[in-house]
C-alpha cells in the first residue's frame, strides 16, 4: 500500500495517516485496524515549538508513506527519529522482525519515503522540536554537529545509537503511572530527557567538521549502510561502494563518518558483532556457528573482536 500525506504547517502527520488507513481514534490513541496489524499511535503537541508521537504496532502488510513537506519560510523543525527504542520481546510469539535501533536526526523540511515493511514491529518516538526551542535549551554546548543542528543552513543527517538511559526514559513515557491530567505535562519532561540524552550523546563524537549533504548524498549513504547489514560475512569494498554511490571514496568516507560517526569498516564491525551478540542470545548458537556465519576463518580472532566490541568472550557472553 503507498500513501502520500502533505505537511502543510508543520503540524505533523499523525491524523492524515489515520485517515489514510482507515484507523479508528479512542482518546489520544489511533488504533490500527485488524486488517492491517494490531497496536497504535499516540502523540503529544506542545505548541509549534516541540511534539512528540509514539508509534507501537506491527503491520500484515507492507506501507510505504511519502511524506511530503509544504512549510512556511522559517519553519524549520528538527526531526529525532528514535527507531525500536522500546522492547518488542512481548510480540515474539507472532515471529515479528524488530525495528532496527537508532536514532535519526534531520531537517523536517526534506520531502521523504519512507517504507514500513510487514510483519515488522514498530516501537519508536519522534520528536520534532524548532531551532528556536533546540537553541534555548542547547544553545551553549559548543560542538561541531550541535552547531551544524542548531543553525546550519543546508540539510544534514546524523545517526547515532540507542543507549540504556533512552530505552529506560521512553519506557517511562509508555507504562506511564501519573494522573491522566499531568499526562502531557510528564510526557514533556520525558521528551525534554529524551533530547538531552541525544545530544549527550552527540557531544560524544569527534569533533570534525560537518558540512552540509544533499539529499542524494544522504539516501546513498544509507544504501551503503543497508549493502554492510546485508553482507555482514564479507569485508566491505570502499572502491566498489563508491562507485556504486557515485561518489569519490574520499567524499564517501568523510560523509559516511559524519553521518555514522564510524568510518566505514569500523562501522561495518560494529555491526558484524551487534548481530554476533543477537545469534548467542536469541539464537542459542554456539560460537564457531556464528563466527563462521558472519565470515571468521579464525575463531581467536572473532573472539578477541567480539571482547573489544562487547566487552565480554562470545562463549561468556552467550552464558550471560
Amino acid at each position: 500500500m503507498k500513501i502520500e500525506v502533505v505537511d502543510e504547517n508543520g503540524s505533523g502527520i499523525l491524523h492524515k495517516f489515520a485517515d489514510a488507513i482507515g484507523a479508528s481514534v479512542r482518546g489520544r490513541f489511533i488504533d490500527i485496524p485488524e486488517r492491517l496489524g494490531e497496536g497504535f499511535m499516540t502523540g503529544f503537541n506542545w505548541g509549534s515549538d516541540l511534539r512528540m508521537m509514539i508509534r507501537n504496532y506491527y503491520l500484515k502488510e507492507e506501507i510505504v508513506l511519502e511524506r511530503k513537506n509544504e512549510l512556511p519560510d522559517g519553519l524549520g523543525n528538527v526531526i529525532f527519529f528514535l527507531n525500536g527504542i522500546f522492547d518488542s520481546s512481548v510480540y515474539q510469539d507472532k515471529q515479528l522482525l524488530p525495528e532496527q535501533s537508532n536514532v535519526f536526526i534531520a531537517m523536517q523540511a526534506v520531502s521523504s519515503v519512507v517504507a514500513m515493511p510487514q510483519n515488522t514491529f514498530f516501537r519508536s518516538v519522534t520528536i520534532a522540536a524548532s531551532r528556536e526551542y533546540l537553541q534555548e535549551r542547547f544553545g551553549g554546548l559548543h560542538h561541531p554537529i550541535v552547531t551544524t543542528i542548531l543553525d546550519g543552513k543546508e540539510n544534514f543527517a546524523f545517526e547515532i545509537g540507542i543507549t540504556p538511559a533512552m530505552i529506560t526514559t521512553a519506557s517511562e513515557m509508555l507504562y506511564q503511572s501519573v494522573p491522566e491530567s499531568l499526562e502531557k505535562h510528564y510526557n514533556k519532561l520525558k521528551c525534554e530527557e529524551l533530547l538531552c540524552h541525544i545530544f549527550a550523546m552527540l557531544l560524544q563524537r569527534e569533533e570534525m567538521p560537518a558540512s552540509g549533504i544533499h539529499i542524494k548524498d544522504i539516501k546513498a549513504v544509507y544504501a551503503i549502510k543497508f549493502h554492510l547489514q546485508s553482507n555482514l560475512d564479507k569485508a566491505p569494498d570502499i572502491a566498489s561502494l563508491a562507485k556504486e554511490a557515485g561518489m569519490s571514496e574520499p567524499k564517501l568516507r568523510k560523509l559516511f563518518k559524519q553521518t555514522f560517526g564510524k568510518g566505514v569498516f569500523e562501522y561495518y564491525q560494529f555491526m558484524r558483532m551487534q548481530e554476533a551478540a543477537r545469534l548467542l542470545k536469541e539464537n542459542h548458537l554456539s560460537v564457531s556457528e556464528v563466527g563462521y556465519q558472519l565470515g571468521f576463518t579464525n575463531l581467536s580472532h572473532f573472539s578477541r573482536v567480539f571482547e573489544q566490541h562487547i566487552g565480554l568472550k562470545p562463549k561468556k557472553y552467550s552464558l550471560t
